[in-house]
């Protein structure tokens, strides 16, 4: 059990619903690609058929627990900005799939698109082939086919699956698009000391190129480490007189798929004690969030329970990351949560909650400013993470303009390469590695480990224990290290979550020897 109630998502133009058939509309036409490889490998996935649930009278077959369907579609994020963006069974936030932990699930996926794509089963502990990574090995969802996956669901929390294709320059696909839903995987045990929960996706639209800014540096602890910022400078200098190279922007911020003001409010009780879900679904961008008047118990980190549920007054996130928090109903009005920025806010990135009985216009009040620190989640008493049985370091540069206009983005030194999959790093089974983050950028850089979750060791100057991820922010000019154990054999992809990153070099591939 989860808790008292069961309400499953919340608000938006379409909530997230918990039933297990897709329910595909609007298909118009689509575009995604990731090179020439994921051409070659769609006819190996090539199923047939419709997509749907496999006949009844089909003995042969299992039949499928989901359905998602990938098509074009429009998502009105209020009456006068309707976008048509891909996404998954014609809306957005794609359907939420509620999984039981260690109980094989069966998922059909359509492609009413012209062109290959994947998804991505982001958190899970799964098999190569159907993570949904190319460079794993993963086969694609064929144009206008469909790819059947099986597998056992673990471990428990909140994940959530999206496409992982390459974008490029092209700011209509890959993560760009609306293809991304929640995925919670329930517990086999859980008393649940809440009594609702709620998921919000975060999520911007409209997404258009400009040249190059800082990203802002008040969302982490730590402090710049002086041997990266002279290596940034260097590589700085080496890029002579280019400019500083493509950034992303966007036009329209909403929180499950409305703008703020246009959904239907979260109403709550005094008293309630309510659980929040929160992904960052962006493809690029650090977000934040903070209600007025209450503060966030945390309980989990991307689905992870933490071992010190710490309370914080608002919330930071990297690309992919989820945060599970309780707040206390104690503070009745109407009230803005929403993000820091003054200008993502009242572009959209943000949601009225109403308490019972109470009307007008809502409220925003701006927090003290607050810097993320993953440590307050980890044990108590300065416990520090097991030692590992081989350390390996990775130092991240960024070189200016270096790839036509875009940044070009080095791991000790090499941009990912398609062709040789590399670099890479070999992998035995069951020991236990410690991975030393450099990051020589003034760019925060949530940095995610597919199949596996880390442990935090050491992050913002701190050493810490038991935080369990598998997304976390590097902070610019900063370091962090993150153990994990190689206990899932198979090709493991290593990136960068920002999609402008990844696309542009920042990506390692493990191997198990």
């Amino acid at each position: 059990m989860l808790g008292s109630s069961r309400d499953c998502a919340s608000t938006g133009v379409t909530k997230p619903v918990s039933s297990p058939r897709g329910q595909g509309t609007r298909e118009i036409a689509v575009l995604i690609d990731r090179r020439t490889l994921l051409r070659n490998a769609a006819a190996a996935s090539l199923i047939g058929g419709s997509g749907h649930r496999a006949r009844a009278d089909d003995q042969s077959a299992e039949k499928a627990d989901y359905t998602l369907r990938i098509a074009t579609g429009l998502v009105e994020l209020a009456p006068e900005h309707i976008v048509s963006t891909v996404l998954y069974n014609g809306q957005f936030p794609g359907p939420l799939l509620r999984f039981n932990e260690g109980q094989h699930v069966v998922i059909d996926i359509r492609n009413d698109t012209d062109t290959p794509e994947l998804v991505h089963w982001h958190g899970q502990m799964i098999p190569s082939d159907v993570d949904g990574a190319a460079e794993e090995g993963s086969p694609t969802v064929p144009a206008h086919g469909t790819r059947r996956l099986a597998f056992t669901p673990k471990p428990r929390g909140f994940r959530f699956y999206h496409t992982h294709v390459v974008a490029g320059s092209d700011l209509g696909r890959g993560t760009y698009t609306g293809q991304v839903g929640p995925v919670y995987i329930e517990p086999k045990t859980n008393a649940g000391a809440y009594d609702r929960e709620i998921f919000l996706v975060l999520k911007e639209f409209s997404p258009t190129l400009s040249q190059g800014g800082d990203m802002a540096m008040e969302a982490l602890a730590g402090s710049p480490v002086k041997a990266l910022q002279d290596m940034g400078r260097a590589a700085d200098a080496a890029a002579k007189d280019r400019p500083k190279g493509f950034e992303v922007g966007y036009d329209l911020f909403a929180i499950n798929g409305r703008m703020l003001g246009y959904g239907e409010p979260i109403r709550v009780k005094p008293g309630e004690r309510v659980l929040f879900h929160v992904l960052n679904a962006s493809a690029t961008e650090i977000r934040s969030l903070a209600l007025p008047g209450h503060s966030f118990k945390i309980v989990a980190l991307d689905g992870n329970p933490v071992p010190t549920q710490a309370e914080v007054p608002l919330l930071w996130l990297g690309t992919a990351e989820r945060v599970s928090a309780v707040v206390e109903m104690k503070h009745p009005g109407v009230w803005i949560m929403g993000d820091l920025a003054d200008d993502d806010r009242r572009r959209g990135m943000g949601i009225v909650v109403e308490y019972a009985e109470h009307k007008g216009k809502p409220q925003w009040i701006a927090p003290k400013p607050y810097r993320w620190d993953y440590s307050l989640f980890g044990a108590a008493n300065g416990a520090v993470a097991a030692a590992p049985d081989e350390t390996i370091e990775f130092t991240f540069v960024k070189h200016n303009a270096a790839l036509e206009g875009f940044n070009q983005w080095t791991i000790n030194g090499e941009a990912f390469s398609m062709d040789g999959m590399k670099p890479a790093v070999s992998l035995h089974e069951g020991r236990r590695y410690r991975l030393k983050f450099r990051n020589a950028s003034d760019d925060i850089h949530p940095l995610h480990l597919h199949r596996h979750s880390f442990e935090l060791a050491r992050i913002g100057g701190k050493s810490t224990s038991g935080v369990i991820k598998d997304v976390v922010m590097l902070g610019g000019y900063q370091e962090a290290e993150v153990d994990f154990v190689a206990d899932n054999p198979g090709a493991t992809l290593f990136h960068c979550h920002q999609q402008l990153h990844m696309d542009f070099g920042f990506m390692a591939l493990f191997n198990y020897a």
